[in-house]
């Protein structure tokens, strides 16, 4: 018991101050949705009149929970549970991943298992952690909205649920760490069962039974497929059902259970799934650095352009589809122009649209140069930079190949967009709203690279966590903002809100210079500050 105490001990001093933002940010986010659904749809006949509409267009449903009637509280679950879970599912993989495949890597778990800890008692004391975590995650939840004055029954079950999701990505993630030799194989393996999982449950909403007077959803078969839909059913503050909750926690137990066993039959820095073997000697091509750099990135790169192109497709086969239902319900029409800077509606939904292709193109930047922080960590800076290549040039390649990666998404949402409006009258109109759209996008996603560089030249060891935590933050001041009626220098704190935009015939270009200028300081900073630092592998 004390070597396990021990292990706990050690990970919360270790991670005390990014879980307090993970959980702080989850808190905060119940808590804006609380004041903003209430300012902004205030009466049961604005929020019935919103749901119509998301019955009516159910591809809404995608990106939103499952409507469980006009009340308040219901309303605002609908809002927001599918987020409050993907947050606790997030804070959940990365803490996983970071204290079993991430420390194996390291070397230190092999240190901690020749003590009498083992290999064993440091699983068993992450999985404390990370069920601790989720339970203040969950009762500050609860608290959120109790604060607000909510039923108490639906306020824990929407806290309890918050957990329960987040417990099932922590399994999900135990288990991947067993699977993938690294670490970054293990997070993205783990990512990528989230975002499939929580489109499952969306699309499983989408195609589900409307009730008569449109204000329920009765989920399809599909969704029962994905933890999200789990979540979602429980439909706190309508019916306030436990039971699809527990089965987050039954999944949670297998997962973590199966994550174990595979642990006790695999080797130490081994793996069940077997790294693709390389080739002896390099192409000539990986000659110099940003061969290297580019080689490292690419695979992630291509990952977050099919997910551009995807979501560029919709930027304009949709607008179309809204702009008949914007023009029969107010609700909507305002939603979207509060987006998208007043703006038509098809303007809008292409606003709306590459904002997230913004995220996207962010999370490709931000991902290559945590990529230096990860060649730092591991000792493999080491070499390349025993040769002729200096320090500055160095890095200098991860951020140019990350802008270029940045490039890259948004170009591949275009040409989505492009695709999505071949067969429209209007298409050529279109897709130049769109490449105006990812332009600013870019400058706005650039903003996330330079200052995840210069914070890799200030503190190294916040790399990783600082870079994501600012992403996160943009993402939800400035898409979900406006949604949630914060304030508008709030949302106007996000890089993604003051991006330009098209507007009309002309361009909005809103915050583009004070975009434009800190990106150039913060790139010319941390290239300055990086001829002044020694390499710090340890931090």
């Amino acid at each position: 018991m004390s070597r396990l105490a021990t292990l706990l001990g050690q990970r919360l001093r270790r991670d005390w101050l990014q879980l307090t933002l993970w959980i702080a940010g989850t808190m905060a986010l119940a808590l804006a949705g609380l004041s903003g659904a209430a300012s902004t749809y205030g009466t049961e006949q604005e929020r019935t009149a919103l749901l119509a509409t998301v019955m009516a267009n159910p591809v809404i449903l995608l990106f939103r929970g499952l409507p469980s009637g006009p009340g308040e509280q219901a309303f605002i679950v609908f809002l927001l549970m599918p987020f409050l879970v993907m947050m606790a599912a997030f804070m959940s993989t990365f803490l996983a991943v970071r204290h079993t495949r991430g420390d194996e890597e390291a070397g230190r778990l092999e240190l901690v298992a020749a003590t009498t800890a083992g290999r064993t008692v440091p699983s068993v004391a992450t999985i404390a952690h990370g069920v601790l975590a989720n339970l203040v995650l969950g009762v500050l939840v609860a608290a959120a909205f109790l604060s607000g004055g909510s039923p108490a029954e639906g306020s824990w079950l929407a806290g309890f649920t918050a957990a329960c999701g987040g417990l099932t990505y922590l399994g999900v993630a135990l288990l991947s760490a067993q699977l993938m030799r690294t670490s970054r194989g293990a997070n993205s393996l783990a990512v990528w069962v989230l975002v499939v999982t929580y489109f499952i449950a969306g699309i499983g909403n989408a195609v589900g039974t409307p009730s008569d007077d449109l204000t329920h959803m009765e989920s399809s078969w599909l969704t029962w497929l994905s933890p999200f839909g789990w979540a979602e059913n429980t439909r706190a503050f309508d019916e306030n059902l436990w039971w699809p909750a527990f089965l987050c926690l039954g999944a949670f137990i297998v997962l973590a259970g199966a994550a174990l066993a595979l642990q006790t039959v695999r080797d130490l820095d081994a793996s069940i799934i077997p790294e693709r073997q390389g080739r002896a000697a390099a192409r000539a091509t990986l000659s110099t650095p940003t061969a290297l750099v580019t080689r490292l990135a690419a695979g992630s790169t291509v990952g977050w352009m099919a997910g551009a192109f995807f979501a560029g497709a919709l930027s304009t086969s949709l607008g179309s589809v809204v702009n008949e239902i914007g023009a029969d319900n107010p609700a909507v029409a305002d939603v979207l122009k509060a987006l998208s800077a007043e703006a038509d509606l098809e303007q809008a939904v292409i606003v709306v649209f590459f904002t997230m292709v913004g995220l996207l193109a962010a999370c490709a930047g931000v991902q290559t140069v945590a990529r230096a922080r990860q060649e730092e960590a591991h000792g493999t800076a080491e070499p390349v930079l025993a040769t002729p290549v200096q320090r500055v040039r160095w890095l200098a390649d991860f951020v140019v190949v990350g802008f270029i990666a940045i490039v890259l998404t948004c170009a591949a949402a275009v040409a989505g967009a492009w695709a999505g409006a071949a067969s429209l009258d209007n298409g050529a109109a279109l897709t130049g709203d769109a490449f105006v759209a990812a332009w600013g996008q870019v400058i706005a996603a650039s903003v996330f690279l330079v200052l995840t560089a210069l914070v890799f030249t200030i503190a190294p060891r916040w790399t990783i966590p600082l870079g994501w935590t600012l992403v996160t933050a943009a993402i939800v001041f400035g898409l979900f903002g406006p949604l949630l009626g914060l304030p508008e220098w709030v949302a106007n704190l996000s890089p993604f809100s003051v991006a330009p935009v098209p507007s009309g015939s002309e361009v909005d270009v809103r915050g583009m210079w004070w975009l434009v200028l800190t990106v150039g300081v913060g790139a010319a900073a941390s290239l300055v500050l990086m001829r002044r630092r020694e390499l710090a592998p340890a931090g």
